[in-house]
């Protein structure tokens, strides 16, 4: 499954500020709050190895003796902190969308140049997308019918805490930069970077991630 990355290593690679003895703080503020499941702690452990998992296997094929043989448990002692399989799934995802959105806030705030806060989102995304900062990015595409309404509800709710930073940098382009309304802008670039999970790998050679994300910017950014 290749190098395991914790659900709070995210806030870690792009314009994350650091705090006391080398803590992100945005990272320790998430922890601090709740928001984000200690990586060391049991829960932590079980979320991130559930998270790699549906990543790898998906949901439905994935057991809860799957996740915790991978974290050395018995399945039995899963249910000592999720009522179910969909429980843990609901939390990855809130849980990602919450460590993405604070990579994104922090990116966007170390830049001043409009054009420079629209590729830090976009490279912030992609980096999410393609496993380099967060795992379980994708399955909040890929495995969203296998939430049930409620569970779909909650995880809206962040999503829509998410977009609103894509929304608000979006907005702030100057005139004739690109595709004018922002809400179209996010959609269209929204689909594009999704599904280049299914046809980019980063590698050291050809196409990389940040010539992507300079692609990327040409669609919602044009100078004349």
């Amino acid at each position: 499954m290749g190098d395991k990355i914790s659900l709070s290593d995210g806030a870690k690679s792009h314009g994350a500020k650091k705090g006391p003895g080398g803590r992100d703080r945005e990272l320790s503020t998430l922890v601090a709050t709740g928001e984000v499941s200690d990586p060391k702690s049991p829960r932590g452990r079980l979320l991130n190895a559930a998270a790699q998992l549906f990543q790898d296997k998906g949901y439905a094929r994935t057991t809860v003796r799957d996740i915790a043989a991978d974290v050395g448990i018995l399945s039995g002692s899963i249910f000592h902190h999720f009522r179910s399989k969909e429980e843990i799934l609901c939390q990855v995802m809130l849980e990602v969308t919450r460590v993405a959105r604070a990579r994104m806030a922090a990116a966007v705030s170390a830049e001043e140049d409009p054009r420079e806060r629209v590729r830090a989102c976009i490279r912030c995304e992609l980096e999410a997308i393609h496993g380099l900062a967060v795992p379980g990015f994708p399955i909040l595409v890929s495995e969203w019918r296998s939430l049930s309404a409620d569970n779909q509800r909650l995880v809206l709710t962040e999503r829509e805490s998410y977009e609103s930073i894509w929304i608000s940098v979006l907005n702030n382009r100057p005139r004739g930069a690109g595709i004018a309304d922002a809400q179209l802008a996010r959609k269209l670039l929204l689909g594009a970077l999704a599904h280049s999970h299914t046809w980019f790998k980063p590698r050291g050679r050809g196409l990389t991630l940040n010539a992507l994300a300079d692609q990327a910017l040409l669609m919602v950014w044009q100078e004349g």
